[in-house]
């Protein structure tokens, strides 16, 4: 079986992490057709929104410990290389990515599901960034994306001590979305993938670069892009459905052009 399984029901691309016996930690097979997949929905048109799944009893529970220590410091260099081209796949991706969180995400699992748009988790899930423990830094984007949830004294806390995290506490902190019980988990991710596939794609994807790229633009530089592309955005089919659909009095038809 292929580390990483990969599902497409109408225009919603499922991809799930599939290592359940080593509960899902990375390989470089399943971060590698991680990337492609992502990169690949980018031109994809038919894609409208990306749910990523864990197999198995948990999400995924990061790098994988049975091969710590053993890897040289060029090793390292490449192994991170791969995963930091993930993560910018899927920042890049002007396409809403939904991660579906259950049991453990840990390490650089929690950080690549920070990296996702939206986070639904499990009641009884939990949240750790376990480096510190073996006396490593946080990786795959974890120092970037957990400052600007929690602030850097919170996220030294959380980085310094590795102490896990309920559902309940995350949530509370802003890492997720929704939390529902664990027999949902699944309707509940479909149900907010389908809302999200009928809606403008082109809109929602300019609007999750400029909120990416506001953490390191001044206001006026954010001010600016906006402009630049609600000249765009006035173009598009989408915008003349939302409009036609206003004055008719009923649910506009995006096509996401």
């Amino acid at each position: 079986m292929s580390d990483l399984v990969v599902e497409k029901q109408g225009t919603i691309l499922s991809l799930t992490l599939n290592r359940p016996e080593r509960l899902n930690a990375f390989s470089e097979e399943m971060i590698e057709k991680l990337t492609a997949e992502i990169k690949q929905a980018q031109s994809d048109e038919s894609i409208k929104v990306v749910i990523l799944n864990g197999a198995g009893r948990s999400f995924s529970a990061g790098g994988d410990v049975k091969t710590m220590g053993q890897a040289s410091g060029s090793d390292v260099y490449e192994h991170i290389g791969r995963l930091n081209e993930c993560i910018l796949a899927m920042q890049n991706l002007e396409k809403p990515i939904i991660s579906a969180v259950h049991g453990f995400a840990a390490g650089a699992a929690f950080n690549l599901a920070l990296a996702s748009d939206f986070i639904i988790a499990s009641e009884e899930s939990r949240f750790v960034l376990s480096f510190s423990q073996v006396g490593l830094i946080s990786d795959g984007g974890g120092l970037y994306f957990l400052t600007k949830v929690v602030g850097p004294h919170r996220a030294k806390e959380l980085l310094f001590l590795g102490e896990p995290m309920d559902a309940d506490t995350a949530y509370k902190a802003g890492f997720l979305n929704r939390v529902v019980s664990l027999n949902q988990l699944k309707d509940e991710v479909t149900s907010f993938a389908s809302r999200l596939s009928q809606g403008p794609t082109k809109a929602y994807g300019k609007m999750k670069k400029i909120v990416n790229d506001s953490f390191h633009l001044t206001l006026e530089q954010v001010l600016e892009q906006e402009r630049l592309t609600q000249v765009l955005m006035v173009e598009t089919r989408d915008h003349q459905e939302g409009i036609s659909a206003f004055k008719e009095k009923r649910k506009p038809l995006f096509q996401g052009k």
